[in-house]
């Protein structure tokens, strides 16, 4: 068994390994350790070579291989000429998931962060703020002058709450997309809508073409579907049609995976004639589209790709207010026809009967103020922006990006390096980025990160202080070892 013959997804998995007290080959020993007992690595696994993840933890050699020698002291890991170092046994109290760890593959390991990170690392791994003003003086309103009526109701509305579906339907109507109620189902966010559209149409070896790079968590919600990625480069006007044609014909995918508005993490914006190609290109080849709109914020309303369809291209479109409103607000929607929005919604009934009512109702109140709160979003995020750029540009000019079209991150190309090697070293500086392999189905984009700016001026400018330090370290003198080691 050899999962982890690329050292960078070890690395990955460990997270912050680094953190607390002691010298690190003992850290690195009790994180390997620790994934041992949850299950993350196997009995039988073969773990990389010393110099192998020794380079993907940006340290040295000697760390890993007296590491290892703490494991086989304890009987955890065994070693043998030709067969490398393997786990030979897993404690038979604990279990796959057992201490809480959030089970899965590589990309996974972003949801564990949430519930990992120390407080002393700036984690850049979610491009995600506050709640905006709106959200709570629309909840006051909502408690004093709908509560009562939506209490006398039974409060199972599986397909949506007909108000929010309605307001939904009238916005998506607005912005140039004819939609009617029964053609939206409310589910609790976008990821959901991911999962039961994977539910819907896809199978063990089903084949999803995404877009290259893309964000890891969709990716995930595939793979666990059984789904085999295949993924297509982008320009600058979004997915590229000459690639996804080819991708079609070669492949016959089951489903097309796109972010239109805005891309995750490129900040691309689809233009309308590549939506428009990219709607007759699927319908010609019988492929499903499931386009994530999600990521959108300002002032931007641009029409989804399926406003840009034939008659018979089925394509489904999701949204959410986490991004414009709130994260911890888990209102989303997908619109696609009504028959399959029925078809859609008995796999939502079955998940959760339906999503919270109360989020709903207060959902339907913020739509209407969506322009106005969306505005004032973007054009903080544009001022952060430019005083991200601006410390770019002085500390790391060697750095090379885009200006994004929109979004909330910088997709970053750093001239020569692994960034996966870079991460280790910041995150020895207390910040957390996110290495671009990991949101590339194909592995490539090892030299690109993302960089949010949702983040308070001050807080950039402590980034870019950190990481402007790891950086000299890297490319100066090398990964430092600490002297504890």
């Amino acid at each position: 068994m050899d999962r982890f013959r690329d050292p960078a997804d070890l690395a990955e998995l460990l997270g912050d390994w680094m953190s607390g007290p002691g010298p690190l080959y003992r850290k690195l020993a009790r994180a390997l350790q620790r994934a041992v007992q949850d299950g993350t690595l196997e009995p039988d696994e073969r773990l990389p070579s010393e110099r192998g993840l020794a380079g993907a933890l940006a340290v040295s050699r000697a760390t890993v291989v007296t590491a290892y020698d703490e494991l086989r002291g304890l009987g955890i890991v065994d070693s043998r000429r030709g067969s490398g170092t393997r786990v030979v046994r897993q404690p038979a109290a604990s279990r796959p998931g057992a201490d809480g760890r959030v089970p899965g593959g590589r990309a996974t390991s972003i949801v564990q962060r949430l519930i990992d990170v120390p407080d002393e690392v700036i984690s850049l791994r979610h491009a995600m703020e506050g709640a905006v003003p709106e959200l709570a003086t629309e909840l006051a309103a909502l408690l004093a002058e709908d509560l009562p009526e939506l209490m006398r109701d039974v409060g199972y509305y599986p397909s949506g709450l007909p108000a929010l579906r309605a307001t939904v339907a009238e916005r998506l109507t607005t912005t140039g997309l004819p939609t009617t109620p029964d053609e939206v189902l409310v589910t609790t966010g976008v990821s959901q809508a991911l999962a039961l559209t994977a539910q819907m149409y896809l199978r063990r070896r089903s084949i999803v073409v995404v877009e290259s790079p893309g964000w890891p968590g969709c990716f995930d919600v595939f793979r666990a579907a059984g789904a085999r990625l295949v993924g297509v480069s982008l320009d600058e006007d979004g997915i590229r049609l000459d690639a996804l044609a080819r991708a079609f014909a070669e492949h016959r995918p089951d489903l097309l995976y796109v972010m239109p508005t805005v891309h995750n993490p490129t900040g691309t914006l689809m233009s309308e004639s590549r939506r428009r190609g990219v709607a007759r290109l699927a319908a010609g080849h019988g492929v499903p589209i499931l386009e994530d709109n999600a990521n959108t914020i300002g002032d931007r309303d641009i029409p989804p790709i399926a406003a840009y369809a034939p008659k018979d291209a089925e394509i489904l479109s999701a949204d959410s207010l986490a991004k414009s409103v709130w994260g911890g607000l888990r209102t989303g929607w997908v619109r696609a026809p009504s028959a399959t929005i029925e078809r859609l919604a008995r796999h939502k009934a079955l998940a959760d009967l339906g999503s919270p009512v109360l989020d709903q109702a207060l959902a339907a109140r913020l739509l209407p103020r969506l322009p106005e709160i969306a505005a004032a979003r973007g054009a903080t995020l544009r001022q952060r922006l430019a005083h991200l750029t601006a410390l770019l540009n002085e500390h790391l000019p060697e750095w090379r990006f885009q200006p994004p079209s929109g979004g909330s991150a910088l997709w970053i190309e750093l001239p020569d390096r692994d960034a996966a090697t870079f991460a280790q070293v910041a995150l020895r500086h207390g910040v957390e980025v996110i290495p671009g392999a990991t949101m590339d189905p194909t592995g490539t984009h090892d030299t690109y990160l993302r960089l949010p700016y949702t983040f308070p001026a001050p807080v950039l400018t402590e980034v870019v202080t950190r990481l402007t330090t790891a950086w000299t370290e890297l490319t100066a003198h090398g990964p430092r070892q600490k002297t504890s080691e």
